[in-house]
């Protein structure tokens, strides 16, 4: 939780907020701020997982290479979003960054 805190809070114009019972991170200014990850702790099942929004296509190919890391999450898997695990070992934060770089920059684009 920690270690994703400080890569969401390392991007620029970044606020940190609870929304739906989890730590949620929004990017952009004011009101234009959208939530571009947040944290899922065993809020909607038994994983431990962050879900963001992904490119077109990204989300049906990271669960096509790695279904036990990579999910649709419930409520917005539909548009695209990812969920990401992060109770499966090892966790590859390299790419942890990147999915949430490319999350940050779509919403905040």
């Amino acid at each position: 939780m920690e270690r994703l805190r400080a890569i969401c809070l390392a991007l620029p114009a970044v606020e940190e907020r609870e929304s739906h019972g989890e730590p949620t991170w929004f990017g952009g200014a004011g009101r234009r701020a959208r939530v571009f990850t947040m944290l899922a702790d065993h809020h909607h099942d038994d994983r431990l997982a962050f879900w963001c929004p992904a490119p077109a296509g990204a989300q049906e190919a990271l669960v096509a290479e790695d279904p036990s890391r990579f999910f649709r999450p419930p409520y917005v898997g539909h548009r695209g979003w990812v969920g990401v695990r992060l109770d499966v070992e090892p966790v590859d934060w390299a790419r942890v960054e990147d999915l949430v770089a490319d999350a940050h920059a779509l919403v905040t684009g």
